[in-house]
């Protein structure tokens, strides 16, 4: 490892279950994970956010540079001027600029431009991928990184009994002025983080999973 300094692994996680169950476990758990749009305002307290984001920031990344920063937003002013933003972008996404097959694969979603879980679930969470580091430094594979964080940040919400989902309205410029974000920061994803609504419903189209035949190869 060219003399790199080591510290020895003792801090293994070693699950109480053979491999086979501590997998299906957890299998269990994600499974049950949807897309939702339709939120609670039951509070979530900032210390469960903290343990989500410190799990999220526990991704790889391209020579550990952790290009990624997680503005949580619970002030209810800027989740309006957040809701304004997505719903202009998503507006014009609905009204022209997205094709008419796009448009034809959200259908049986029912998306439409209506965001108005963006202010009644209690935090969002904007995802930045940075370009360059705090110290102007460089980053590498900074999409795949964050994509990473990404992945554990939804898996550690779904494991403390919370609803997310993964929102995109493009272009998300306006992000970085409402949040008074650098310009070596682009926003990458807005999550919604809460509890469903006591009502809530989910498209039928979304619970389908392609099966594991057709996802995995084995060698």
């Amino acid at each position: 490892m060219h003399n790199c300094p080591t510290v020895p692994h003792h801090d293994r996680y070693e699950p109480d279950a053979s491999p086979e169950q501590a997998a299906q476990a957890f299998y269990d758990v994600m499974r049950r994970r949807r897309s939702v749009r339709m939120f609670s305002d039951k509070p979530v307290s900032k210390e469960t956010l903290e343990a989500i984001i410190k799990t999220a920031g526990s991704a790889p990344s391209g020579a550990n540079k952790q290009p990624w920063r997680f503005v949580c937003v619970q002030d209810p002013a800027v989740k309006r001027q957040i809701r304004e933003g997505a719903e202009a972008e998503e507006r014009a996404f609905y009204n022209g600029r997205a094709n008419e097959q796009w448009l034809k694969d959200l259908a049986p979603l029912g998306t439409d431009e209506n965001k108005a879980f963006l202010e009644t679930v209690p935090w969002l969470i904007v995802v930045f991928r940075l370009t360059r580091g705090d110290d102007g430094g460089q980053v590498y594979y900074s999409n795949e990184s964050v994509g990473l964080a990404c992945g554990m940040l939804l898996a550690a919400a779904q494991h403390a009994g919370l609803a997310t989902l993964t929102h995109t309205p493009s272009p998300m410029n306006f992000l970085n002025s409402i949040l008074d974000r650098p310009s070596n920061e682009r926003p990458y994803l807005l999550i919604p983080v809460g509890y469903p609504s006591d009502d809530c419903v989910v498209p039928a189209a979304a619970v389908e999973r392609k099966p594991i035949e057709d996802v995995m190869r084995v060698r």
